[in-house]
């Protein structure tokens, strides 16, 4: 019996098949950073919809930093947008690296302006957001490759 292996012979053929599976299955790496996706898209998620309904203690974070409402709905829609797109196989690692940007600023806000204590919670974001980002490298690359081809 013989197995069946597409060709990618283009770049949307590329994003259509799973980059990650094995023929024994997906490693165990590989599950659990889907598993870390997914906790990492609803804890953005939530910390978004704080933001975007501007709940007191958002609020009160923001005016703590100085920052205008506007900074608030701004960066609760890129965490939610990254949120969203940390589900989406294809998006998933160009949301990791953006969050990687995103959460370096939070550290650096967190260390000048706020506790720095707290500062620790998203370097060690950024340690997972660079593991996910790592593993979905391939995706990455082929929906680069789509777009520069499309345009």
């Amino acid at each position: 019996m013989s197995e069946y292996t597409p060709v990618r012979s283009t770049p949307a053929a590329a994003l259509a098949t799973s980059a990650d599976t094995r023929p024994g299955g997906r490693s165990r790496g590989a599950v659990a950073l889907t598993a870390a996706r997914v906790v990492l898209a609803l804890f953005f998620g939530f910390s978004a919809f704080a933001k975007l309904i501007a709940h007191e203690t958002a609020i009160e974070s923001f005016d703590r930093m100085g920052w205008n409402q506007a900074a608030m709905y701004t960066i609760g829609g890129l965490e939610m947008a990254g949120a969203i797109a940390l589900l989406i196989p294809v998006l998933a690692g160009v949301a990791a690296m953006a969050f990687c940007g995103l959460m370096a600023g939070a550290s650096i806000v967190q260390l000048t302006l706020l506790d720095r204590m707290n500062a620790i919670m998203p370097a060690l974001l950024i340690v997972l957001l660079v593991l996910i980002a790592r593993e979905r490298r391939g995706r990455t690359a082929d929906l680069v490759a789509l777009v520069r081809r499309r345009a």
